[in-house]
């Protein structure tokens, strides 16, 4: 999967699936799940589906290979993408090459991070993206191709391979895949890209480097207060990376909990400032070591507690999911930010 003119197109033997699995095997571009081939005809029609995005792309860390739009829609063909998908990878892979990513050190770290990509705007319903009912789950080819796409890429193009580069002490499922769509119809707020600059109609990927979602169970609470209590008490733990008040987090509510919030005249504003002052990490849950550590980086106590997001603002609030009184929090690397870049639409 090079990107240097030599070998940018392979002559690969005809094989059967069995053979065809063996061999990308072999040449360490799998994830570990099958793969579709990458035809000429198929890499041809996925680059068909880009053609209104002619920018060109940074190198991609680690092995600073600058992509060509082939290289990134035979990635894309392989992580089973319709033609159709490949804008919304093109920008998630847009985002994570923005410097503020970090992409090197998140992929380096041994930390469980993954990109996660959120997509807003009509882009979710043309593509059939799943933001309700198991939204971070199996079962919508739109979801778990995406997110596998922007995996492959960062595999095959940039070199990020397990036990090599990528050196995650335990990884975790979302480096297959990390792709949700904002339950916007069933929001009570305005969409997360309309409260970051962009207009309604317009379509986005937001990518933060993410662990995997820390499901907010709270069957009890009649009030947003009393929900928010509960939200508080799950995102402060000293075992996250958010203990560093180094980088953003996600509260991603569940339609039920947030017609609650709304009910109660919770703004996101409110949510933000309320979660900013109330989930802190108390001195008693942190070890000597661990608070002398922090310190040292220039991470203080306050009231006997640590912070652990550094703003109210890099406390990000979405709305996704189905039926239930369930959340979720995505606490991020820490080293990161959620970066947000509009995907450009095919040229007509």
């Amino acid at each position: 999967m090079s990107d240097s003119a030599e070998t940018e197109y392979l002559d690969i033997p005809e094989m059967d699936h069995d053979g065809w699995a063996d061999y990308v095997e072999a040449q360490g571009w799998t994830d570990g799940l099958p793969l579709v081939p990458p035809t000429e005809a198929s890499v041809a029609r996925m680059m068909d589906g880009a053609r209104g995005d002619n920018e060109p792309f940074p190198a991609i860390t680690p092995r600073l290979l600058i992509p060509t739009l082939r290289s990134l829609a035979a990635n894309a063909v392989m992580a089973g993408c319709r033609p159709s998908y490949f804008p919304a990878v093109l920008a998630a892979l847009r985002g994570v090459l923005v410097a503020d990513y970090n992409l090197h050190g998140t992929l380096a770290t041994t930390h469980s991070c993954a990109p996660m990509a959120m997509v807003n705007g009509p882009l979710r319903q043309e593509l059939n993206i799943n933001c309700g009912t198991n939204c971070f789950g199996q079962g919508w080819r739109a979801n778990a191709a995406i997110g596998r796409a922007l995996q492959l890429i960062l595999l095959n193009i940039g070199g990020g391979k397990p036990a090599v580069m990528d050196r995650s002490t335990f990884g975790s499922p979302a480096k297959y895949t990390f792709c949700f769509g904002e339950n916007e119809e069933e929001s009570p707020f305005e969409p997360y890209h309309v409260r970051n600059g962009f207009r309604a109609d317009e379509s986005v990927v937001t990518v933060m480097s993410a662990e995997p979602n820390h499901n907010l169970n709270d069957h009890g609470s009649t009030t947003g207060l009393g929900l928010l209590t509960t939200f508080a008490g799950g995102i402060a733990t000293p075992t996250a990376n958010t203990i560093s008040a180094k980088g953003p987090y996600f509260i991603v509510l569940g339609p039920e909990h947030a017609a609650t919030l709304a009910r109660d005249n919770w703004t996101v504003k409110k949510i933000q400032d309320f979660l900013y002052d109330k989930a802190r990490v108390p001195l008693a849950w942190i070890s000597k070591e661990n608070q002398a550590r922090y310190e040292e980086a220039g991470h203080f106590p306050e009231n006997d507690a640590f912070r652990v997001a550094p703003t109210p603002d890099d406390i990000h609030v979405a709305v996704a999911g189905g039926p239930g009184k369930h959340s979720a929090w995505i606490p991020s690397f820490g080293g990161t930010a959620a970066i947000s870049i509009r995907v450009k639409p095919p040229a007509a």
